[in-house]
């Protein structure tokens, strides 16, 4: 996809990665609406940042997901990208009933969002001579944390979902990236200042890299993610596993 003159949707934009993503694209010369339910955010960002526009957002009501779209194609007819970066990561203990509303909340947002933010914007990309998509993943798609089993599984789905959209869209304009981050240093988990997280802004700067020297990649894939990405590939998955288990 081409990093300028784009205009970008972006989910989960409030703060953590897409939020850096907005800023990021922005600042590289593209229109960009930032996405996301914290109304107070929001206007904070708008406000922080002139130029970058605002849309309230819940990718896991479809209500919300139709009325966005009816703004965006008023608004801005032109969106060309659309980011899909929206996502929870909580921990679960499946011996707790409680479990299953944690895993209920993720499928719905990290998988059933996607999903209807696709089937809603398709057909204006689909409309656009050089259009994108781009799922946030995860490295954990590939090798999953025990202790947020649900996210691991939903980030795997978004992974196999987004292999399956590039075929499907080949021959069109729309263009299918994945963009799989290791863990980076973002309240996500309350990893903010984990000194086994990547820093935000390093992140930013490799993926801003990645995009800019590959327009036709297919998964953008930092160097610290790779340690996950390619563990079964190379033999090191069950060790790997057994090193997110703790044990």
């Amino acid at each position: 996809m081409r990093t300028t003159g784009n205009t970008i949707l972006v989910t989960g934009g409030t703060s953590g990665i897409g939020l850096g993503l907005a800023l990021r694209f922005h600042a590289a010369g593209n229109t960009v609406i930032v996405a996301g339910r914290r109304e107070d955010r929001l206007r904070a960002i708008a406000a922080e940042h002139p130029g970058i526009a605002t849309l309230v957002l819940d990718v896991a009501d479809p209500a919300s997901v139709a009325a966005a779209r009816e703004t965006v194609a008023a608004s801005f007819p032109e969106v060309n990208v659309l980011v899909n970066n929206a996502g929870i990561m909580l921990a679960e203990d499946p011996r707790d009933p409680g479990s299953l509303e944690i895993a209920e909340r993720t499928v719905a947002t990290n998988l059933l969002g996607p999903l209807r933010m696709l089937s809603a914007f398709l057909p204006m990309l689909l409309e656009r001579d050089d259009a994108a998509v781009l799922n946030v993943s995860s490295g954990l798609a590939f090798v999953p944390l025990p202790a947020t089993p649900t996210y691991s599984a939903t980030k795997a789905a978004v992974h196999s979902w987004s292999e399956s959209l590039r075929v499907r869209l080949a021959g069109t304009p729309v263009q299918v990236v994945e963009l799989a981050p290791p863990a980076v240093r973002t309240s996500l988990m309350g990893q903010t200042d984990s000194e086994q997280a990547m820093p935000l802004e390093d992140f930013l700067d490799a993926t801003m890299e990645i995009l800019r020297q590959d327009p036709d990649v297919r998964e953008v894939l930092v160097d610290q993610v790779r340690f996950l990405r390619f563990a079964e590939a190379e033999g090191r998955y069950d060790d790997v596993l057994k090193l997110l288990a703790g044990h």
